[in-house]
């Protein structure tokens, strides 16, 4: 795991915040665009249809979304002292499982057991 998990974490949480109002932003000039747009996109032989980059969009944002409360909520754990342990079993969450995963909330045999 990295020396400095607080450090790793705020970086992320960064990139995360940065992906969301990008994302949002995507969004809304999008909305914006639809506004003076037929809804009846689908045979518009020019490119993506606007419901198409609607779905790809909102995709990214929820995702965005979904990593930056994955981090604030390992952030949070941190500052509990329950980082780095496992939310089910209560065993350590491995460095190396960390390192690949910095927000895993639970050890991979209790990840696996809950399908995540």
């Amino acid at each position: 795991m990295a020396s400095d998990p607080r450090a790793l974490l705020e970086e992320l949480r960064t990139a995360a915040a940065t992906q969301v109002t990008e994302a949002d932003a995507a969004v809304r000039e999008l909305l914006h665009d639809r506004e003076g747009s037929n809804d009846d996109d689908e045979h518009d032989p020019e490119g993506v249809t606007l419901s198409s980059e609607w779905s790809r969009l909102t995709g990214i944002a929820d995702a965005a979304a979904a990593k930056l409360q994955q981090v604030d909520h390992a952030l949070a754990r941190l500052d509990a002292g329950a980082y780095g342990i496992c939310a089910s079993c209560g065993r350590p969450i491995p460095a190396s499982r960390l390192e690949v995963r910095p927000f895993a909330e639970h050890c991979v045999a209790c990840a696996e057991r809950l399908g995540r």
